[in-house]
């Protein structure tokens, strides 16, 4: 094969590490981005919070392109001319198709040193106590002798968070013959069981139970015995639970002989039990939700601002930056052109990505008014697409601006993504949003007669009525994403 030389032209999408840090900045969460931030305060002395006065009672977004125009007077005209000619970063973010070879998405940020020192208080606890420790806390309190005690620990160290046994007591019974010594009392199945019932006496009530039905059992046996229409519950759970389950209930009341309205009380009561109890001890670790911007309606029109509370208030250091015009090209000068130019750049990501995050929830709000006027029957359907053509943006941007940003409106908060569904045709040659057609289905579900619910087939009727054209599946598709039983699990009595 002969070598040769040739000329050619060839364009490359070239990120700079100004612009990779840019699209980073536009894809962090509210509560990413402060311990970003934090970060970036304490690792690049240029930058500093600035302090609040009493007067300024504008809009924090003034405040960070104000910070952004002074990152750019403070540049001395000594500087040298390698500092200015940098590449600039572009005004609008480009199509990054080969973004997971850039950037992968991951974020270290320094976890703050934890809090050894125990609460003293009963409930002072924010993040509170698992069920395991609820449950050891009790069992110490419990005169147990060293026997049960070992064999309590076992049964506790076998419950699973929503409070059940899901170990078999056998396998515990033969775990506990293992580890005594010979010279030790023999232990039997009996003891075992003998300390799971008092286990299950321990709060929350029915904890420690193997099944659904001894879970319910046990919670019924600590009501009081004059309860209306206990014994009837009682029975229900022990020996007709499936039937419950199923809405067998004209065989329940002919085999056990009881009224409608009896039967109706005693599946009240039922339902009065808790069928998870270790879900109320361990409760799941809180998620905060910060808004990113807030909507609202004056004289009639709907305006969207940067969530003032969320928006960073930093700016350059002027005493720092002063000291870099002297011309010299000690190591000390040029540390700090470095870092004041990385902090320019960094307040001018930060003005990016407030621009970007306006200008499409600006567009998002200009196209869902009628959800924010009456709900979510009026939600229109929209598509990445149609915010990127309307911004003159790559669809990647948009769905970065559109993930974990979320909207305070009067109807609620919500994310970016929640206002992006799919189109159904109607009968009238126009198209209705996914999101509508669930809360249309979510309506006529809860109007529906319990006696006689309404099946998918007929709520795909009356849909149709309403000039919606969907398919039996597509409504039970749309019924199963909102957790919405079938219409025979939906029977009721009257």
């Amino acid at each position: 094969m002969k070598q040769s030389l040739y000329l050619g032209h060839e364009q490359r999408l070239h990120m700079t590490p100004q612009l990779q840090q840019a699209i980073k900045l536009l894809q962090l969460s509210t509560i990413d981005l402060q311990m970003e931030i934090q970060n970036v305060l304490e690792s690049n002395f240029m930058l500093e919070v600035a302090e609040e006065d009493t007067e300024n009672s504008s809009s924090t977004e003034n405040d960070t392109n104000e910070a952004a125009k002074e990152a750019s007077e403070t540049q001395s005209a000594t500087e040298t001319s390698e500092l200015t000619n940098k590449d600039e970063m572009p005004d609008e973010l480009p199509t990054d198709s080969n973004w997971d070879d850039v950037y992968d998405g991951s974020t270290s940020y320094s976890q703050p040193a934890s809090n050894e020192q125990q609460e003293q208080w009963e409930g002072t606890n924010p993040a509170g106590e698992s069920l395991h420790e609820h449950l050891t806390w009790q069992m110490q309190l419990t005169p147990f002798s060293d026997t049960d005690r070992a064999i309590a620990m076992s049964i506790i160290d076998s419950i699973d968070e929503d409070g059940y046994l899901y170990i078999p007591l056998e396998d515990i019974h033969q775990g506990i013959i293992q580890n005594i010594s010979e010279d030790e009392e023999t232990i039997g199945i009996d003891e075992v069981e003998a300390v799971l019932r008092r286990i299950q006496q321990f709060d929350p009530l029915g904890v420690a139970a193997r099944d659904l039905k001894e879970c319910l059992f046990v919670q019924l046996q600590h009501l009081a015995s004059d309860t209306p229409h206990l014994k009837v519950a009682i029975e229900l759970v022990q020996n007709y639970l499936d039937a419950l389950a199923s809405r067998d209930f004209k065989r329940i009341m002919r085999q056990l002989h009881i009224s409608q309205d009896v039967l109706m009380e005693a599946i009240q009561l039922i339902q009065t039990l808790d069928p998870k109890p270790g879900s109320t001890v361990s409760p799941a670790t809180p998620e905060y939700i910060i808004p990113d911007v807030v909507v609202k309606k004056k004289n009639g029109k709907w305006t969207v601002d940067l969530n003032p509370d969320t928006m960073p208030k930093i700016r350059i250091n002027q005493q720092y930056a002063g000291m870099i015009r002297r011309t010299d090209n000690s190591d000390d000068t040029n540390s700090l052109r470095n870092h004041l130019q990385e902090a320019r750049w960094f307040l001018k990501s930060l003005q990016s990505r407030n621009e970007t995050l306006l200008k499409v929830a600006r567009c998002i709000v200009e196209r869902q008014r009628g959800f924010l006027d009456y709900g979510e029957e009026a939600m229109r359907p929209l598509v990445l697409r149609d915010i990127a053509e309307a911004v003159e943006m790559h669809e990647s941007t948009i769905s970065r601006v559109t993930t974990q940003k979320y909207m305070h409106t009067p109807n609620g908060i919500f994310e970016f993504k929640y206002f992006f569904s799919s189109h159904v045709n109607t009968t009238e040659g126009g198209v209705c949003s996914a999101t509508a057609i669930r809360a249309i289905i979510k309506k006529l579900i809860a109007a529906e007669s319990p006696e006689k619910p309404l099946s998918d087939s007929k709520l795909a009727d009356l849909l149709m009525k309403q000039g919606i054209k969907v398919a039996r599946r597509t409504v039970t598709k749309y019924r199963e994403a909102m957790l919405l039983p079938s219409s025979n699990e939906r029977k009721r009595l009257a």
